[in-house]
Formats: structure tokens, sequence, C-alpha cells
């Protein structure tokens, strides 16, 4: 009796085997079925179920179509490589070891064929379900309109077609190498193919199969030869620093890959024909193999990198010139530069003018509230419960409130539940009771009350607001201020609302009598789980069991979950990348977050290819905004303008650039209703639209390359720019974010709301344009102000250097700052007026206390080119009038006085002793200094304030005693009295300010 070659399992171990592999699959497949459930009825939720259906169909579809397809490949040459195996086999060593695996084989070859093409296809399947979004985009993709600069071809190919093309041809491959692989291993172990023994060491038969396998596989390389043409267009392009072919690519690399693809044909027909037809043995398509190897190194390597050596590079700049300019205008359209409008701006002029005082376009609307630093300021005041929140950044939006437009700092006041107490986060209490914040706040960016505070206007939770430091009505009212959705929502932040009876149990706000308001929900969001069975879903889904057990869940109850308003949209959206800085805003009485989509592409013939992650880094990634992925793209349009409601956590996708061809093609794969048009854009929404930030950054930073149109210069690189880092931390590495500011620039008709960034040339510090993005009837327009090259004006680091460094604003600065407080700088802003550029920095100070937040207490302020005309003042109207007051003094011939305004002397004798009334003054002026360096260590704001105006009063009562003894013209009203101590800084910034 001849032995098994394997031990047989005990009938107990198979037993347990299979009641494992059971239990693993019943586990999985609920596991899977649970998120797939649950996902259905939050996307018929928010009523997106063809989002849902769409991409679930898709993924089926191809892991069917695709696995099903590489399955039959495998299984069909296995099972032909069986079929065609020789009946009589030579007696040898090498067939008698070979024989115990047929034995083991033979009795169940369809099963072991059967389940290894199921493993294969079953890989295929999961790898090409990922591949859905290129399906749709294939499908439904269509023209652009524009086509390619060497081939003529519609852009559309190479973004909606070529990319999934080269997903079939890397899937045509895989099946071929894997059933080559495999029939070679089943000839062997039956015999076609021999290592040892006479005669043949293949036969015909297995001859035949093999070499048709590797004939397909060299007619898959001759496709390749072709699309990889096309794809030279979107390669690196070594010699111009450029993606997309250049001279050597497009003279010796492109005819090389067609020579290499008729050879390839050839190759093809050769070892068939030698293989089989004629001479029947392996040393001719041996050779045919042999050469495509030799060609493709010789003809597609060596050939171009000799042209790329020793004929382009000798002469870069002229041969190279034809296809850098190709590059430059692909890159100009692929990411929305083409319409850029540049104007040239002189900044001439150096001295401060008059017409700064009397200024309504630039001055009074320039924004003092630094939205980064005073987000603690709003926590600290605005609160009042300890676990609400306002996050590490607020935003910057505008409203019209008693006929005037002008900019606000809003932000929502949301609970953080990671400040809830040990007995407040209990599941129920979690979960069931703090549910939701409440308002947006907002407070105008120019204005400042109570010692530096900012000027609430709105948000309020008692009934009447503080007198002195509030509005005492709501300016931006929302009619439903409560906030179900917000960014302080993490993933595991579901809300169960809705009861039975009258009670209420979610609480609401704080009254003013020192209670609580408690309140149910009454908004259409929320999945419903008053059913056993989904209370019984969701328990599974989120590992709960108080989903079945708690009597807070009742046949009301109602699940609100995926509540941050990035993750809504994006789960609704998946196709579209988000900006990472969604803003709230109030339309028409309730409070939406507004959240900018982009669709993109990576595949645009000779666009230059930028990572977004690393594109949009600045000192604000990750502190309250989103860090965009690490996705690599040639074309960005920002498409949609996304909302979601605060309160029910509807969405809505608007189409903002409907000429988006991605976009179009993306709406037809949902059923062409998903986004819609931009007509139905609300009127009250579109006036809240701002230019995103990710985008400008991303535009920015091409432009300070691609504003270069010239191939020759663009070449050489004398006129690149660069992005300066953060004025008050050169050294971080960190870039100087854009900010927003409602103002006129030159060349405007008016005020409008735009994102700004100023740039510098590569290499220096001095300032060498303004870019700033902008709507203008609803449509996107960014402008450049280019400054001559040779420029005098200072670039933000320099005159933030040039500012704090001036010796009488060093003094008062370091007397703001002490080991009780720290001085902290707002925005640096860049402003160009009256052929002038004029730059303004807060100054905030904040004590060193616990639960402390920043105060704006000064402003600097320069005009010209950074270090002329500097002051310190205690608002932004004292500044003008100081930068005014000097620069009238330079027009008489006077040169600017210092800005702490030192004592006057005469020669190297000692000032004058005072006497009479300037004593007097100058001992006040000494009290209110002792009593500001008190208030300041003390901590106290409020006190802290109080000194700061009365030095101010002491220190203006002494210029007048001063005047009145020596007619003769005296220092700016910003410096400090004669014969006195060091200058101190004055009050605090006034309401208009």
């Amino acid at each position: 009796m001849r032995s098994s070659p394997l031990p047989r399992m005990s009938r107990r171990g198979r037993v347990t085997i299979g009641v494992l592999i059971g239990v693993f699959v019943f586990f999985t497949l609920l596991g899977w079925g649970v998120n797939a459930w649950t996902d259905w009825l939050w996307f018929d939720e928010v009523r997106y179920t063809q989002v849902f259906t769409g991409v679930l169909a898709t993924r089926l579809l191809l892991f069917l179509v695709i696995g099903l397809g590489m399955a039959a490949i495998i299984a069909g040459n296995l099972w032909l490589a069986y079929r065609l195996r020789p009946q009589l086999r030579p007696h040898s060593a090498e067939q008698a070891t070979l024989e115990r695996y047929r034995m083991l084989l033979s009795p169940r070859l369809g099963t072991w064929i059967a389940l290894a093409a199921a493993v294969i296809g079953l890989f295929a399947g999961l790898s090409a379900q990922s591949r859905w979004s290129q399906w749709l985009l294939f499908r439904n993709g269509g023209s652009f309109g524009v086509k390619d600069p060497e081939f003529g071809i519609d852009v559309g190919f190479y973004v909606f077609q070529l990319p999934f093309w080269r997903y079939l041809l890397g899937v045509g491959f895989t099946a071929v190498v894997l059933a080559l692989l495999g029939a070679l291993a089943v000839h062997y172990i039956f015999g076609g193919v021999r290592l040892q023994g006479v005669g043949d060491r293949m036969t015909n038969a297995a001859r035949a199969h093999l070499s048709s396998l590797v004939a397909v596989f060299v007619v898959l390389k001759a496709i390749a030869y072709v699309l990889d043409q096309r794809a030279m267009l979107l390669e690196y392009n070594e010699g111009a620093k450029l993606y997309g072919a250049g001279y050597a690519d497009i003279n010796a690399l492109l005819p090389a890959k067609e020579i290499l693809a008729w050879i390839a044909v050839v190759v093809a027909i050769a070892i068939i024909v030698f293989s089989n037809a004629w001479m029947r043995n392996l040393v001719w398509p041996g050779i045919a193999l042999a050469l495509l190897g030799v060609s493709a190194v010789a003809i597609g390597g060596i050939y171009p990198w000799a042209v790329q050596t020793f004929e382009v590079k000798p002469s870069a700049r002229d041969k190279e010139a034809p296809y850098i300019e190709r590059s430059i205008e692909a890159t100009r359209a692929a990411f929305g530069l083409t319409g850029t409008k540049s104007t040239g701006y002189a900044a001439s002029n150096l001295i401060p003018p008059a017409s700064l005082a009397t200024d309504t376009s630039v001055v009074q609307n320039v924004r003092l509230l630094d939205p980064q630093l005073v987000s603690e300021t709003y926590t600290q005041l605005q609160q009042v419960r300890g676990f609400y929140d306002f996050g590490p950044k607020l935003d910057i939006d505008r409203y019209a409130t008693a006929g005037k437009t002008s900019d606000y700092v809003v932000g929502v006041r949301e609970i953080n539940y990671g400040e809830l107490t040990d007995q407040q986060s209990n599941w129920i209490n979690r979960h069931t009771v703090y549910t939701h914040g409440y308002g947006l706040v907002a407070a105008p960016a120019n204005q400042v009350v109570c010692g530096g505070q900012p000027y609430f206007v709105s948000g309020f939770l008692g009934e009447k607001a503080q007198e002195a430091c509030s509005s005492q009505t709501e300016q931006i009212p929302a009619q439903q201020p409560r906030i179900y959705y917000g960014e302080r929502m993490e993933a595991d932040d579901y809300a169960i609302v809705g009861q039975t009876g009258e009670r209420n149990v979610e609480f609401d706000k704080p009254t003013s009598t020192g209670g609580e308001q408690y309140y149910t929900y009454t908004g259409a969001g929320g999945v419903e789980i008053g059913s056993f069975t989904r209370r019984l879903l969701y328990a599974i889904k989120e590992q709960e069991s108080n989903f079945l057990l708690s009597e807070a869940v009742n046949d009301d109850s109602k699940l609100l979950y995926v509540r941050n308003p990035r993750d809504r949209v994006e789960k609704v959206a998946p196709f579209l990348t988000l900006d990472g800085d969604p803003y709230p805003a109030v339309v028409n009485g309730r409070v939406l977050w507004i959240i900018d989509g982009y669709t993109t592409a990576a595949t645009y013939p000779y666009a230059e290819r930028v990572n977004l992650q690393a594109e949009t880094a600045d000192e604000l990634t990750g502190r309250g905004t989103f860090q965009l992925a690490r996705e690599n793209v040639n074309y960005i349009r920002n498409s949609v303008k996304a909302t979601v409601d605060a309160y029910d956590g509807t969405v809505k996708l608007y189409a903002f650039d409907d000429t988006d061809p991605v976009l179009k093609a993306w709406n037809k794969a949902f059923g062409g209703e998903l986004v819609l048009p931009k007509g139905d854009i609300p009127p009250e929404l579109a006036e809240h639209f701002r230019y995103p930030a990710d985008l400008f950054k991303v535009q920015r930073n091409l432009l300070t390359k691609f504003h270069v149109t010239d191939p020759g210069d663009f070449y050489s690189g004398q006129d690149f720019w660069q992005v300066p880092n953060v004025p008050d931390a050169p050294d971080s590495g960190q870039k100087q974010p854009p900010y927003y500011l409602f103002t006129q620039f030159p060349g405007q008709e008016s005020p409008r709301f735009q994102l700004t960034a100023a740039v510098t040339p590569n290499g220096r510090q001095n300032l060498a344009a303004l870019v700033s993005g902008s709507y203008v009837d609803g449509r996107p327009q960014l402008e450049v102000l280019e400054l001559p090259d040779q420029t005098r004006i200072s670039g933000p680091t320099q005159v933030h250097q040039q500012m704090t460094n001036n010796g009488d604003i060093r003094q008062q600065l370091n007397l703001l700052s002490s080991n009780q407080a720290q001085v902290q700088y707002g925005n640096l802003l860049s402003l160009p007026f009256a052929d002038g550029m004029l730059y303004v920095e807060p100054v905030y100070v904040k004590s060193s206390n616990q639960d402390a937040y920043p105060l704006l207490q000064k402003v600097l302020l320069s005009y010209g080119d950074g270090g002329s005309y500097v002051v310190l003042a205690n608002n932004l109207s004292d500044g003008i009038k100081q930068l005014v007051e000097q620069g009238k003094r330079a027009a008489t011939g006077n040169p600017p006085p210092s800005t702490g305004d030192k004592p006057p002397t005469t020669g190297g004798t000692a000032p004058p002793v005072l006497t009479g009334e300037l004593a007097e003054a100058a001992g006040k002026v000494q009290s209110a200094i002792a009593e500001v360096k008190a208030a300041q260590a003390s901590g106290d704001f409020e006190r802290y304030g109080r000194a700061l105006k009365a030095l101010d009063e002491a220190m203006a009562a002494f210029q007048e005693a001063q005047a009145a003894a020596n007619p003769s013209p005296g220092p700016s009203a910003s410096g400090s009295p004669s014969a006195s101590p060091p200058a101190s800084p004055s009050s605090s910034p006034s309401p208009n300010g």
C-alpha cells in the first residue's frame, strides 16, 4: 500500500478549523454589513443616497469584472497547461521526484486551480475596486476644449482616459506574468518542461503555450510604448527643471518609443513564428527578446542621453525655450493663473502723505484684530462655561451693519468634549445632555474697547450684554443660534437627541439669573433610532450597550453623527479635495458652515506638479485649520462651494465654477443632480463667499516663478520671487500666511474683501509684489501689484525688524513686556497707499497669569521704506496722525523725529532743571509710569488700562507745559517729554482704532 504524501488531519481538528473560519467570516461580514447599513441610513438622512449607491455599485462592478477576469485568465492557463501535459514521460530521477506532487494535485486538480485563481482574483478585485474614481471619470469625462501642444489631443484624454488605460495595461501585464509563471510550473510538474534527461527540454505543446504568453507580454509592451509617448508630456524635464517633454524627449525619446513599439510587434511575431511554425526552438525567440532589450537600452536610453548631453546642455536656453513656453502656458491654464491681472506699482513715495488722515477706503478698514491671537480672548470672555470653546483660530468675514460693510472676526461657541469634567463626561451627559454649542460671536476687526478687548456685537448668551464692552443689541442676529455641527466635533462625538413628553434634557445655555436653560432638538437632522432594530444596529457599530439599556434612548430619539462640517462634505462628495479652513456665516438667520471644494487632476500635460500638503503649509497649519493630504496635482479648480447647516446638518453643494470639465464629469457620474447649479446660490450666501486660502497659497507659490512668461528669463530664474517667513519669527522656517482684508488696492474701483500676501525677490528681503485674490462679479480675480526690481521698499521681515529695533520703540516694547507679561504681534499688513507702502502691525500684551488672554495695546505703523517713518501708537488714528506729522516735517526740510522723542540736549550739556508747572507735570508722569508698572505686574488688565490712560493724560499735560515754557517747536505727540523717564505705552486703542 502506498502511503499518503501528507498526513491526514483528525475529524476534530477539521471541525475546529471550520468553526474558527466560520466565526471569522461571520464577524467580518457582520462588521461590513453594519457599516454598510449605517452608512446607507446616514446618506438617506442627508439625501445623497446616489453617492452611496453609485460608489458601492462601481466598487462591486470593478471587483467582479477585474477579479473574475484575472481569475479566468489564471485558471484558463493553468487548466490548459494541464491539458497539454505529455501522456508519456521519460523515466528520470527528476520525474520520480515530481511524481509525489502529481499524486497530490491530480485527484483534485480543479479544486487547486480554482483556489489559486480565486486568491489571485480576490486580490486583483480588491485592488480594482479602489480605482472607482478613475473608472467613473473614464466613463463620464468629456472634452476640455484645449489640445496638447505636441499631439493635438484634447486634454480630456489625459485627465479622464489615460490614467485608467494605464491601470488596465498594468492589470494585463500582471495577468500575463502570473499566467506564465503558473503555466510554467504546471508544465514542469506534469512533464511538459524538463531540466534533466535526454531529448527536448520542452514539448511542442508547452512551447506553443508558453511562447504565446511571452508574445502577448511583448504586444502589451508595444502598447505601453504607445501610451508612454503620450505620458511623456507628464514627466519631469530635468534640463528645464519643469514638467513636460523637453527637446531631447521630443526629438530623441519620442521617435525612439515609436521605433521600440514597432520592434516589439516584430519580436512578438518572431516569437510565435520561430517557436512554433518554423524552427520550433527557443534560440531565435531568445535572440528576438534580447534584441528588444538591447534596443530599449540603446534607442530608448543611450540615444536620448547623448542628445541631452551633447546637443541640449551646451545651448539649453535656446533648445528648451519652446518647451519652457509650453510649461508656462499649461501651468498658468491648469492652476487658473491665465487671467491674473498684473500691474506695476512704483511705490516711489517714501514720505507719509497728508491724505492718510482723511482716507476712507484703506485706513478706515485696516484690520487690527488677529483671528489667531484673539481666539483666546473670545474663549475667556465669551465661553461662560468651561466646556465652551472657539478653537485655536477664528475666521474673518464681512457683514453690512448700519449700511456699512466691514470686516468681522467671527467664531462659533462650540462644545469641546475634551473640557468636560469627569462627572460631565459620563455617557449620558456626553451624548444626551451636552449636545450642542450656542451662537456665532462676532466683533468688528478694527475696533477694540475696555483696555484692548474686542467689541462683541453678536452671539450673546445672557439676556443683556455688558454695557461697556459689548453691543446692547444683536447686530448679526441668528434666528437659530444652536450649533449641533461644528469644527470641534471628533468622530466619536455623536449626540442622541429627541425626548418623549415635555421634559427638556439638553443643556442649552446659562441664563442671566445664574441658572441653566434646557432644550430639545426639533431639527430635521439625525437618524431615527427609536426602534429596537436601530438601537441594536448602532449598539454594534459604536460598541456601546447603552443604546439598548439606557432610558435616555426612547421612541423619539435621533442620532447625530459625522458632525464635523468638513467630514460631512467629504463623505457626501468624496471626489472633492476640501479647503483646510471652513468658516461660519449667518445667512438668512441660520448659521452655515461654508467649505470650499476643489476638483483636481494630476495628468494635465506640461503643467507643473505640486504637493498640496507642502504648498499649503504655513504658520497656521494645524492651528485651527486642517492639513491637506499629500496629494500631487497639476490641475485645480475651486469648482464647488459647500454649506453645512450648523443646526440640522443639511449639506448642499453649489457649482461655483460651472465651466470646469472635471466637475461636469463627476456630476454626470452621480446622476447629474448631485451639485446644484450656480444660479441656485442664494444672493445672501454669495455675499459671504471668500477667496479660498489653500487655493490662493498654491497660486501665490506658483506665481513666484510663473509670473515670468518669457522662456529665456524663466530659464535664468533671475526674476523669481519667494514667500517670506513669519515676520516676528523668521528663523522658524514657517511661511507668512495670507490675510483677509476689506480694502481697496490701486486700480480697484471700490473696496473688496480680498486675500492678500506679500512676496519678496528670491534670496532677498525687500518687497517684490503684493498678490491678492478676490471675487469680481462672482468670478475669481487674481491681481499682482509688482514693484520695480530695485525698489527701496522693505519686505515684511525687514519692516518688522526695523520697527521693533527702533531705539525708542524698543524701550516702550520692553516696558510692555516683563516677567509677568509678554508681547505678541498680530498680522503685519502691507497696504499700498498714495504711491507708497503703509505697514500696520498690532501689538498685543498677554499676562503670564493663568487664564490670561491677549489684549490689543499698541499699533506699530510704518510708511515708505519701512525704517524712516515709524511710530508706536495707542491706536490707529493716533498713529496715522503721527505719521502725517512726520510727513509734514519732512516736507519742510526737517528730519522725522524719533518716535520716543528723547530729551533735547545742547552740545554735551545736561538738560535744564525743571521748575514750576513743568516740574509738577513731570512728577505726574513719573507717578503714572510707576502705576503702569504696578498694574502690569499685578496682571489686572482693567487697572492696567486705567493706568495707561492716566499716563497718556500725564504725558499730554507735560507736553502742554513744555510748549508753554518753550515756544520752540516741540516733539511729536507720541514722544516722551524731555527730562522724563523712558517713554512708556500710553492708552489702549480707542473704539475707533
